[in-house]
């Protein structure tokens, strides 16, 4: 079995600028990724977070680096580019990863953050055409 770096996409909304709400929104999000990846935190070479300019009130690494195994995995957060009219209090992610060659990577787009990705989404695929 071989192995490769492969790159996994991720993001989420909120609702309000709290604490408890990015928190929220960060744990459901990296739990959805563990879920469907069954990812190890060894196998984590990076995550970098992005997050909309509305959204200051905690860092989504702080939030992370609390799960279990994940204080060694080297986290970032940045913000987000601004684009008028483009998505807001959006939390994004970008992880690199050690997978085996055969593994299926799923990415997580969760909440007002799924219309980011429409093909992942078959659900929402049915008002494009």
């Amino acid at each position: 079995m071989g192995w490769q770096v492969r790159a996994i996409r991720g993001a989420t909304t909120v609702e309000d600028n709290t604490v408890e709400a990015i928190k929220k929104a960060v744990t459901e999000l990296l739990d959805e990724l563990d879920r469907k990846n069954r990812l190890c935190p060894d196998q984590l070479i990076s995550v970098t977070f992005s997050v909309t300019r509305d959204l200051d009130a905690v860092f989504p690494a702080a939030i992370a680096r609390q799960r279990k195994g994940w204080d060694h995995v080297p986290l970032l957060d940045v913000q987000q580019m601004h684009v008028e009219g483009a998505l807001s209090h959006c939390i994004r992610f970008l992880i690199h990863a050690y997978l085996p060659v055969e593994h299926h990577v799923s990415h997580p787009y969760l909440r007002g953050a799924r219309k980011l990705r429409p093909d992942l989404n078959p659900d929402l695929q049915e008002g494009l055409s």
